[in-house]
């Protein structure tokens, strides 16, 4: 068996569609990763997430990292999800925030929610706002017990772990409803619903709040004395993970995450007036892991790649000169309701039978909406593109020709959001690789970009 380096920590990484565990050494170096997809559940009254099944194969996957000597674990996951502990055990199975809650209870819970410049949290379809779910729950016969202490996602995975329940301001803070960015307080609706009193304790998403369940030390094999860390919203755990890099940190960047949702979140070098921020294109307001409010646009664009079965994630940029030449173009949006164009209808123009074509047309959409969704934050200076389509080379250099007034990065593959979240339980740390500068395409893409955004509805922005 080979000789493994020292371990320090495992990141816990709860996405929406896939669930991964890492595992780090001191200095930063990436030595191992599970990983497995979340599975669609259906089930009554409504759809939840695969809490259940990612939390056996979390207890598997540990035993399988217990011959390391691992210090500390931190969990992140996904924004709109909500858990509720009660005797010891999930009070309820955290809603799938894709589940289309019924119109009449939307349109209720809508007449009570807090304006957005006062939240940053546009109005949401189905589930998207943690409070809609909350309503919901409230409103269904025993959907939310009243003892039920609430706390954010990545939270629940902390208390799993430790058995100490705590909330944390990137989740709270993730287009919930529930917080006030600018204040750092829970918003005037959750404290007039008393959801707010309901909330666990708030916690540093890097602090300690306990250590690993005896039970589960047995389980796994694990020391007793592994750390557990409370552990942060993903998207805002990118962002720690760019702020490593001296290209970076404390300059006027944005940082564009892709996965299921492309989040591009601007780290402003003057204070923006988030009122100003276009709620109806999918503009919303972050808060970074020490409460900070951050501008940011995004578009559900793994899902519509997903959509489109195209496989964008390859080096290459085969197609591109056919897409130009024959005037193939995919309009958006496949996914409804969200976006910088949520009331477009997807459409094909000039639809392409090679697959390399069709593959080059897809890349160039991302690029389009993505460019689309820095305008929308006034995105300049530095852009770093991180997650799994940065393998895309069409997307990153289409991206990077669209943006010529923008240094445009992208990150090694394992400078992630579970990078950014180990650098929550060290900040010293630091990549062990520097960033790519990505260079633009040779063709120019402005006029294509201008038939395309006309036929949006939209000319500028």
């Amino acid at each position: 068996m080979p000789t493994l380096k020292p371990s320090f920590a495992i990141v816990a990484d709860f996405g929406k569609t896939h669930a991964r565990l890492s595992l780090w050494t001191r200095d930063g170096q990436m030595i191992d990763r599970a990983s497995r997809v979340n599975e669609h559940i259906a089930a009554s009254p409504y759809a939840p997430l695969d809490t259940a099944g990612n939390a056996s194969w979390l207890i598997e996957t540990l035993k399988s990292f217990a011959e390391h000597p691992v210090e500390a674990i931190i969990p992140v996951a996904h924004g709109a999800a909500i858990a509720g502990i009660r005797s010891g055990a999930l009070a309820f199975p955290p809603p799938d925030y894709e589940w289309p809650i019924p119109d009449n209870v939307l349109k209720e819970y809508r007449t009570g929610r807090d304006p957005f410049a006062l939240t940053g949290s546009p109005a949401y379809p189905h589930g998207l706002n943690i409070g809609s779910q909350l309503h919901y729950l409230e409103t269904s016969p025993g959907g939310l017990p009243d003892d039920a202490m609430l706390v954010p996602y990545a939270q629940y995975w902390a208390w799993l772990l430790s058995g100490v329940a705590v909330s944390e301001v990137t989740s709270l803070g993730c287009h919930s409803d529930l917080w006030c960015p600018a204040q750092g307080t829970f918003s005037p609706m959750a404290r007039r619903r008393g959801w707010a009193a309901r909330f666990a304790p708030i916690a540093r998403a890097g602090e300690v709040i306990g250590t690993l369940r005896p039970e589960l030390a047995s389980l796994t094999g694990l020391s007793r004395d592994v750390r557990i860390h409370a552990g942060l919203h993903d998207s805002n755990a990118a962002l720690i993970a760019a702020r490593a890099y001296p290209e970076i940190d404390g300059r006027e960047a944005t940082v564009l995450s892709t996965g299921t949702w492309f989040i591009a979140m601007r780290t402003p070098a003057q204070p923006v007036n988030l009122a100003e921020l276009p709620e109806s294109r999918d503009c919303l307001v972050n808060v970074d892991a020490y409460g900070q409010p951050v501008p940011s646009s995004r578009w559900m664009g793994g899902r519509e790649l997903e959509l489109l079965k195209a496989r964008i994630d390859h080096p290459g940029t085969d197609g591109l000169e056919e897409v130009l030449a024959q005037g193939v173009m995919i309009l958006p949006a496949l996914v409804q309701n969200c976006g910088p164009f949520p009331g477009g209808r997807h459409h094909w123009q000039n639809e392409p039978a090679a697959p390399a074509v069709h593959t080059a047309a897809a890349a160039l959409y991302a690029a389009l909406m993505a460019d689309a969704s820095l305008d929308l934050i006034g995105a300049r200076d530095v852009l770093l593109i991180e997650g799994r389509f940065a393998a895309s080379e069409l997307f990153i250099r289409a991206l990077a020709t669209l943006r010529p007034d923008m240094t445009v990065f992208t990150a090694p593959g394992d400078a992630d959001a579970s990078f950014g979240a180990l650098r929550m339980i060290d900040p010293a740390i630091r990549p062990a690789q520097g960033l790519r500068c990505v260079a633009p395409l040779n063709s120019n893409l402005a006029e294509y970009r201008a038939q395309w955004r006309a036929r949006t509805g939209t000319t500028g922005q």
